[in-house]
């Protein structure tokens, strides 16, 4: 380090103002922690050096004059008043640095070489680095996570001339002639022969010079390649070899070599290079599994199992019952596992603020519904009060299937709020669910004898500003919004309670923001996917859970029907009777890419066509439309002055248009079970008869036949998840755009799903007997939570 000079603000400023006890404790520089022996405290003025004042346990740091500069400088320092702090460790380089908060951890050294970025690897330029990244990850360590999902046996060594059309060989060759093509759109071809037979080397585009030095006439080489024949009797060809090298480098050839995804514009070489460096770079840290558990599945180590992931022998090694496969996989459940339970031990040591109720606004809205609560909202509610009335925040989660109830449990929470004196705001992701919900909750909250605002980023002017003192003044106690709820002149007088819905659509801060716009905020999150028990103990952990497993009274069942789209003409034939008995009737539109302009076109196509049908009867909603224009459509389709709503996925979670009682999916076979579940959902909820049809384009795979079958038996939310997991593993059962589960990179969650109480149960047990994670173990799982970025999930999490 040459020096280290202190400075209020930016370089250059100069001060007479003392600094005094000044003391580094730690500090973090390109990738090296640097270790300091001796850090003395005595008066300094500002722009002094401090090259004197600390020695270093190593000479890591003269180094960095042959590395790149570094981008952020971490010190821990204490000193009575806010400084920055610029540090010069090499020749010309001088960085601003941050001050760490107290308390906060470091990435152990030993993950250095992993979180480095995946151009630090040898051959990885800028252009290769973000094909990387878009295909795995930036860092190292996501070509880690990163695994084969086939194998090329290179092993084979048959005669030339009974080498198979379509096999991989390796052979030992002799080249004897270069035939150069007249024509440079015909191929460039390599005579060679061994004792077994004789076989062409064919090359497209080739550049003579290179092969004549790679491939010198009469002297042997060693390739390996896929073989192709063409016409019966002809010599063997191979085209473009995948190796070429001479005989004494034929180590270089692997026997078998992994297969790795790609994506467009990235060789497979590259990969399989960059995937070896980077296992080059496996440190040997601590072990963090338990030894009984380790022993008792015979599994590797942790890097010994990456190493035999990526270095598959046979078939059987790709398979995720494989042991070295089983093992990371676990390590992968243990950090997550872990991390939850981390955040649990957090959130119980948080201090809550009770939140008592007398019942009398409770019930008011009670007396003014149509229906009696079910059984399990009944209970729902007990939960939520028994936890609001308690001495630490409640973080509780509200499950429940599409038509279940959920607005109403929410509302009553909310009113528990109120009746202990405090506020309380509802977060929706969309401002269609937003007005849904502001719609479905006004008149309730008029019987309770409460205002209920609405928060949108639409509303300006005067009347965002008179919600905003209401809120502040403590007036409004009751809000529904979307994102413009965590805006920084949002301030509420005494909020106590947060209900988020959809949670898993809100980024981290959003939720963060919201918490802490009162003191000890109660959080409810909702979500109206089911989730297997599986996928609740990955996503949440030991979260306490509300489940609602009944439907209101009156819900009718839904008659869904699976029909190919060549009966379109039989389909507009039944729509017609159907409007003409007074139906209105939902169109989805399919889902072509992940792209919000191919959904709007496909809608935009389906509503001119229906239109020449029907005329103006039929409507339009996507993604694209103005938030006015929404919402005249919308209304115009609950009023009935439209019969047809033509729409994308939209309108999947939360509109609620009972007198709808036809929904209609276009290419049904492109959606997943989940969204399926959803949008047949917006039907069925007046007293009318429903109806879904799934409209299909054939063939059909198998996978689609399964799901679209699930779909005709049953209506059982949990079931169908579950078959959804079954189907398709964890990944998208919350949707297919947004899923609120963890990433996991190694666990299959559908065939690993043994392994997670497993975890779950060691990472308590791991808590139990070191909450603070210090000793040799605790030590070890921290290196573990840093390796798979769970520090992110404890943060994530720690906002609901």
């Amino acid at each position: 380090m040459r020096h280290a000079v202190l400075q209020p603000g930016r370089q250059g400023d100069a001060s007479d103002e003392p600094v005094v006890y000044i003391g580094v404790g730690l500090g973090q520089q390109h990738g090296v922690v640097l270790q300091f022996r001796k850090a003395e405290l005595r008066q300094m003025r500002l722009g002094e050096a401090a090259q004197d004042e600390v020695e270093l346990l190593h000479s890591a740091v003269p180094a960095l004059e042959q590395q790149p500069p570094p981008q952020v400088a971490l010190l821990r320092l204490q000193f009575p008043f806010r400084h920055r702090l610029f540090l010069s460790p090499g020749r010309g380089y001088t960085s601003p640095g941050t001050i760490a908060q107290p308390g906060e951890s470091v990435r152990p050294q030993i993950l250095f070489p992993l979180f480095a970025s995946v151009t630090s690897l040898p051959g990885i330029g800028p252009r290769f680095g973000k094909l990387l990244e878009k295909l795995c990850g930036p860092h190292v360590a996501s070509l880690l996570w990163h695994l084969p999902t086939g194998l090329v046996d290179r092993s084979a060594e048959p005669d030339l001339e009974e080498a198979v059309a379509g096999s991989v060989i390796t052979a030992v060759v002799k080249p004897l002639a270069h035939m150069a093509p007249r024509n440079p759109r015909q191929p460039y071809r390599i005579s060679c022969v061994n004792d077994t037979g004789d076989i062409d080397l064919v090359f497209f585009n080739a550049k003579a010079d290179y092969l004549k030095k790679m491939l010198p006439v009469g002297e042997l080489r060693v390739v390996s390649g896929r073989i192709e024949r063409y016409g019966q009797g002809r010599t063997p060809s191979m085209v473009h070899p995948d190796y070429i090298v001479p005989v004494e480098r034929r180590g270089e050839i692997p026997r078998y070599e992994p297969i790795y995804p790609l994506t467009a514009g990235l060789p497979p070489k590259v990969v399989v290079k960059a995937t070896r460096a980077a296992i080059d770079r496996l440190p040997d840290p601590p072990e963090w599994a338990d030894p009984h558990l380790v022993k008792r599945h015979e599994w590797p180590r942790w890097d010994a199992a990456v190493r035999a992931a990526h270095s598959p022998q046979s078939p059987r090694d790709l398979e995720p019952s494989a042991p070295a496969r089983q093992r990371l996989a676990y390590d992968e459940l243990l950090a997550s596992q872990l991390a939850l339970a981390l955040t649990r031990q957090y959130n119980r040591r948080l201090p809550g603020r009770p939140s008592v109720g007398n019942g009398a606004l409770r019930d008011r809205v009670l007396k003014a519904l149509p229906y009696r609560l079910t059984g399990s909202q009944t209970t729902a509610v007990a939960e939520i009060e028994s936890d609001m009335a308690g001495t630490h925040r409640m973080l509780r989660l509200l499950q429940g299937d599409v038509g279940s109830g959920k607005t109403a449990v929410a509302l009553m929470a909310m009113l528990i709020a109120v009746e202990a004196g405090g506020q309380a705001a509802l977060l929706a992701p969309t401002e269609i669910l937003a007005r849904q919900h502001f719609a479905t909750l006004r008149p309730l909250a008029t019987a309770a004898g409460l205002n209920l605002a609405l928060l949108t980023g639409r509303e300006k002017g005067k009347g965002r500003d008179a919600i905003l003192a209401d809120l502040a003044d403590g007036t409004l106690k009751l809000v529904v919004g979307t994102h413009a709820l965590v805006q920084s002149d949002v301030a509420f007088s005494d909020l106590r309670l947060a209900v988020v819905d959809e949670q898993h659509r809100f980024g981290v801060q959003q939720r963060i923001a919201l918490a802490e716009k009162g003191k000890g905020v109660d959080l409810l999150v909702m979500t109206a996917t089911p989730i297997p028990r599986t996928l609740m103990l990955t996503a949440y952990g030991d979260i306490d859970v509300s489940r609602l497993t009944e439907k209101p009274a009156g819900r009718q069942p839904i008659d869904t029907r699976v029909l190919p789209d060549d009966r379109l003409d039989d389909v507009i034939t039944a729509l017609r009777r159907a409007i003409a008995k007074g139906a209105r009737v939902y169109w989805i539109c399919p889902l072509v890419e992940e792209s919000e302009q191919s959904d709007t076109a496909a809608a935009t196509a389906r509503h001119h066509a229906l239109a020449e049908i029907f005329g103006a009867q039929v409507g339009l909603v996507h993604g694209r439309l103005k938030g006015q224009d929404k919402d005249k459509t919308m209304a115009d389709f609950a009023s009935g002055r439209i019969d047809i709503l033509v729409a994308t996925t939209v309108v999947e979670v939360g509109v609620d248009v009972p007198e709808a009682t036809v929904m209609v999916i276009e290419h049904a076979e492109r959606f997943g079970l989940a969204q399926l579940h959803q949008l047949r959902g917006r039907v069925g909820r007046g007293k009318g008869k429903s109806s879904c049809l799934l409209l299909y384009h054939g063939p059909l795979s198998e996978n689609a036949k399964a799901r679209l079958q699930i779909m005709r038996d049953t209506e059982d939310g949990f079931k169908i998840a579950e078959e959804d997991l079954r189907l398709r593993g964890g990944g998208e059962i919350l949707g297919n755009r947004q899923s609120g589960l963890p990433d996991f990179r190694l666990a299959d969650l559908a065939f690993h799903a043994d392994l997670i109480p497993i975890a779950r149960d060691d990472a308590k047990l791991a808590l139990e007997q070191d909450p603070e994670l210090v000793g040799d173990r605790g030590r070890a799982l921290r290196v573990l939570l840093y390796l798979f970025e769970r520090d992110a999930v404890v943060r994530t999490l720690r906002s609901g």
